[in-house]
């Protein structure tokens, strides 16, 4: 056990000094990220040291479970390709232009009015797919405004990984503890969408305290172009993503498993989208675009991690884990050290260790509980450092490519003062329902 502990934690150390000091390599003119480089040598070095074997990581990646990790991610790319399809045909840009062009109250109207439609779009797509798609939008209209993006940069950060916990689909983290938990997509939304609004709500008013001041400066009007609509791209696009959720939603009654659904309705946009394609001259642009931009690296980072916990799964390190969380109330526990972790070791591996503690743990009618606030805290904690998530690693890269620099103290007080007590309203929202 003491083998696997100390190369998991050398791992997660290098994960952690790699996302501070060296987020990328450069290879020609080629651009690695390496937060999955280094969880990729630190599972071939479980394997080469015998902590695990080949075998018992096959047996885990192919197991006939819910918390196979192939079947996550293939749920969880499948949903992000039919929301960037949507954003390839120009949907969100136009809603985020005409958001724009209907703030004339100055930046408070812009402010809440960005809030509000983030949130929306991220109840029904993803947090990662929000950040990748309005985060440029946000940079290019503060530098044309002249205005601080900072309050705009936040508040689309802070809408996308709260009100991400909504729906199941809105995050990976999402996807696996609860399929882990054998919570299907109905159930799911009728606990958490309570403390969805609880959290959201709190969160806006923390965003408002922060930044109300730089809200009162004046907006200069910018017009923001509107970008022409690929019409029969939208019709295709919006009538997969609605066929996808009224299916998932439907899943648990008609006996499908969601990562099956969300494929095969990519495949079919796919194919309808290459096919209008070839009779219209339009080609292929879409797709192959959409195809690009799916986060591709999220698979060996995904894969590499869960190699992490099967080897602390057999060397008995994850029931010293579960001891440590024993004793108060589960909710509040699991919920704050979930949070925490999320900024140890990002929200991903975080979820598929606390996924594999609550499992083998013993808290009986308390497990759902645990599963939810664990939920909470891999959405919320995203909020606490850019070390969090996938979405804040993301969202580093891209304001560095557009010459923002916040920097790691400057993302943590903002987000230590938006997070806590949103973060705390969401768990008491649980308690609250009596779960």
């Amino acid at each position: 056990m003491t083998l696997t502990i100390t190369i998991c934690a050398a791992t997660c150390a290098l994960l952690v000094a790699g996302v501070l000091w060296l987020p990328e390599l450069h290879v020609g003119r080629l651009k690695v990220a390496t937060y999955w480089v280094v969880a990729l040598l630190g599972a071939v070095t479980l394997l080469c040291s015998g902590a695990i074997s080949p075998s018992e990581v096959l047996a885990g990646f192919t197991a006939d479970t819910a918390v196979n990790p192939l079947k996550i991610l293939v749920l969880f790319l499948s949903m992000t390709a039919l929301s960037v399809f949507l954003d390839e045909v120009g949907v969100f840009r136009r809603l985020a232009a005409m958001t724009v062009a209907r703030s004339h109250g100055g930046q408070w109207s812009l402010f809440w009015s960005l809030y509000v439609m983030v949130s929306l779009l991220t109840i029904f797509t993803s947090n990662d797919v929000i950040i990748l798609t309005f985060t440029p939008f946000i940079c290019y209209f503060a530098r044309n405004a002249n205005i601080n993006p900072m309050p705009y940069l936040f508040a689309e950060f802070a809408a996308a990984n709260t009100w991400s916990m909504a729906l199941v689909i809105g995050n990976p983290t999402n996807i696996y503890l609860a399929t882990s938990a054998g919570i299907d997509f109905a159930e799911y939304l009728r606990v958490m969408l309570l403390p969805t609004i609880a959290g959201g709500v709190t969160a806006f008013v923390a965003l408002y305290i922060l930044f109300h001041r730089q809200l009162q400066r004046p907006l200069i009007p910018v017009r923001a172009e509107r970008e022409p609509l690929n019409r029969s791209g939208v019709i295709i696009g919006l009538s997969h993503f609605a066929a996808c959720l009224i299916l998932l939603v439907a899943s648990s009654w008609v006996g499908l498993e969601m990562w099956g659904i969300s494929l095969a309705v990519f495949v079919s946009l796919a194919a309808v989208a290459l096919l209008y394609g070839v009779m219209s001259h339009h080609g292929f642009g879409e797709i192959s675009h959409t195809l690009r931009r799916l986060p591709w690296q999220l698979v060996p980072f995904v894969l590499s991690m869960f190699t992490l916990v099967l080897a602390l799964e057999h060397s008995g390190a994850t029931q010293w884990l579960v001891s440590l969380l024993e004793g108060g109330n589960t909710v509040i526990t699991y919920g704050v050290a979930s949070a925490l972790t999320s900024n140890v070791i990002n929200n991903i591996p975080m979820s598929v260790l606390f996924s594999s503690m609550i499992d083998g743990g013993t808290l009986g009618a308390s497990t759902t509980g645990a599963v939810y606030a664990s939920i909470a805290g891999s959405n919320i904690g995203a909020l606490l450092s850019p070390i969090g998530a996938l979405a804040g690693l993301m969202w580093a890269s891209i304001l560095r490519s557009h010459d923002i620099e916040i920097g790691f103290l400057g993302f943590v007080w903002r987000g230590l003062l938006i997070g806590i007590p949103t973060l705390f309203a969401t768990l008491f929202a649980l308690i609250a329902m009596g779960i």
